[in-house]
């Protein structure tokens, strides 16, 4: 081909913005565009998913593991329907992702042509920030670098939508200077952000006052890790995590609570319900009945983002900066005093005792949580990881103990099944001399976990460490939501609603040249970590779990108990969850 079209300069433009791993599926809409990035598949290789919702979701991931813009690819109509999930999960949880889409050709648009869809209209809620169609081919460099530009300030997704005759049309030759023309280019840097003395000196004011200083720590912690303990140990501070937050801090830390909320841990419940000044440091977890009552604590915010400060809980002190620069800043302002330590390592304490009695339980089936906790004894120090959302979640908050350094995703506040694998899959494109370990229930891994094991299959081979390890917790039920009917609603679970088909999950990874391990008993537990930790194609480990574990809240209150047991003492069979509840409550007191 002689002349490059829009569809090569889009390429190039790509690898300009540093792209080299594009995630999608294919269709008819985006043909020029895959012919472009067959010419340069040696600069930037396409991915191909097997549903373009898992193409988003890779994009997602790919950004969160890598710190960089996701880009995801997709036709119009079906396909770029297809992908409004996993951008939504980047919007939520804020990472940069750009989406391509094609539109049918521009003199078909508005006649009801086949597979046209108003995409502006489609794509205004989730990439609120930027939605653009390059209508001619001297529109692309610009509105493809605003896209990058806009996705990287925002940290939220954004789309570039190209009808295929604009895909077609021949690249104009070099930057053109006239009127309605605008020049573009792919520079980009951000800011150094710190709050103003003032700021400060209010803050340390405020934490020094406090006798009983909790700190929750969020994503916007990541990297700041030095600075976080130092601030926790010369205040005497115990320390908690969002769900987002937990891979941020060493998890082996005395005052280190683990992760607060709804799935979250005693200590930190503990740790909230007793402190009287509490510093969000980089976070914006949802879970606002976890917080401290209104008034019983004095708050800092730190957070780059302004719109962040106060949105969940009453704030006095705002600090808008860079998370570590703006502690550096902070932490001489500070006394050093033995705070309430003893106190909080004694919620430690308890938590860890209850953490262990709990996965001790006798269960009908295999207990759920010891074949999580299991992990954290196997886990290798350069591993990665993703999580599902489902049950396996609150396993994965409580239970599993991340090597410092260990990245961990999944769909936190979107909490959108189907995760793991895509996740999965884009961490280990990113790193494929490390090995991946991915947690997901039954019920996500017919949702679509089975199609990406395909994937898998076509890739393994390819990477340097084959390592890719994928528990199924198999329950045969949809478990969250059962135990949501019953705490939420005071409702029985309701089988024809939650019940999961039986599947050979072992079996079909050996159906696809993979490594399948059965585990019903608890005596095989250790020992199939350890097979698939150290095999030489991706493991797939199907644990046959007990349904009825309780997803019990931390201290939860005897009202939400009662509740509960309403829901349970409906069914016909609820004599095991009832005990089970019983029992973990009783772990609590």
């Amino acid at each position: 081909m002689d002349t490059p079209t829009v569809a090569d300069g889009m390429v190039e433009r790509l690898t300009q913005w540093g792209v080299g791993r594009v995630f999608g599926f294919a269709g008819d809409g985006i043909d020029p565009l895959l012919a472009a990035l067959r010419r340069r598949e040696d600069q930037v290789e396409l991915v191909t998913a097997r549903h373009e919702e898992m193409a988003a979701f890779m994009a997602t991931g790919h950004a969160k593991y890598s710190g960089e813009v996701g880009v995801c690819l997709a036709t119009q109509g079906p396909g770029a329907i297809h992908l409004l999930n996993g951008l939504y999960d980047a919007k939520l949880d804020r990472k940069p992702v750009v989406a391509i889409v094609g539109q049918v050709v521009s003199t078909a648009l508005g006649s009801g042509y086949l597979q046209e869809v108003d995409l502006h209209t489609l794509f205004k809620d989730v990439c609120a920030q930027y939605v653009q169609t390059v209508m001619s081919p001297e529109q692309l460099p610009h509105v493809l670098d605003d896209a990058f530009r806009t996705a990287r300030a925002t940290s939220s997704p954004v789309c570039v939508i190209v009808p295929h005759d604009v895909q077609q049309a021949d690249l104009p030759e070099g930057d053109q200077q006239a009127h309605g023309l605008v020049a573009s280019s792919t520079a980009f840097a951000r800011g150094h952000h710190a709050p103003h003395e003032p700021q400060l000196q209010y803050a340390a004011d405020v934490l020094a006052a406090g006798e009983r200083v909790a700190v929750l720590v969020g994503q916007g912690a990541v990297g700041a890790a030095d600075q976080v303990c130092a601030l926790a140990e010369r205040l005497g501070a115990g320390v908690t995590t969002s769900l987002l937050g937990k891979p941020a801090l060493d998890e082996s830390l005395t005052y280190h609570c683990g992760v607060m909320g709804h799935l979250g841990t005693t200590a930190s419940a503990d740790l909230m319900a007793g402190c009287d000044t509490l510093l969000i440091v980089g976070s914006n977890d949802p879970w606002t009945e976890f917080y401290p009552a209104p008034g019983q604590a004095r708050a800092v915010q730190i957070d780059i983002t302004a719109r962040n400060i106060g949105a969940k809980y009453p704030v006095e002190v705002a600090l808008v900066g860079d998370t570590a620069d703006t502690l550096d800043a902070l932490l001489p302002l500070l006394p050093e005093r033995q705070g309430w330590r003893s106190e909080v390592e004694g919620f430690v304490q308890t938590w860890q005792e209850v953490a262990e009695q709990r996965v001790q339980q006798e269960t009908a089936a295999l207990n759920p949580q010891r074949v999580v906790q299991e992990l954290s004894a196997h886990l290798p120090a350069d591993a990665q990881v993703s999580v599902d959302v489902g049950s396996v979640v609150y396993w994965y908050a409580r239970y599993v103990q991340l090597p410092p350094g260990v990245p961990a995703h999944l769909s936190s506040t979107l909490a959108s099944m189907g995760s793991a694998m895509p996740y999965g899959i884009a961490a280990k494109l990113l790193h494929p001399d490390r090995p991946l370990v991915a947690l997901a229930g039954d019920g996500a891994m017919q949702m679509n976990g089975l199609s990406e094991l395909i994937t898998v299959a076509t890739r393994w081979q390819d990477w340097a460490d084959p390592r890719f390890v994928v528990l199924v917790l198999n329950n045969g039920d949809l478990s969250e939501v059962s135990w949501e009917q019953r705490e939420m609603e005071g409702d029985p679970r309701f089988p024809t609603s939650q019940e999961v088909p039986a599947f050979p999950y072992a079996e079909y990874a050996e159906l696809l040249g993979l490594r399948g391990i059965r585990v019903d008993d608890e005596s095989q537990v250790a020992d199939a970590w350890t097979q698939a930790l150290t095999a030489d194609r991706p493991v797939v480990i199907e644990a046959v779990v007990d349904r009825d574990t309780p997803l019990l809240p931390p201290r939860q209150s005897a009202e939400k108990v009662e509740k509960t047991l309403q829901g349970i003492e409906q069914e016909a069979d609820g004599h095991r969850a009832a005990d089970l509840l019983h029992e973990q409550r009783e772990h609590e007191e």
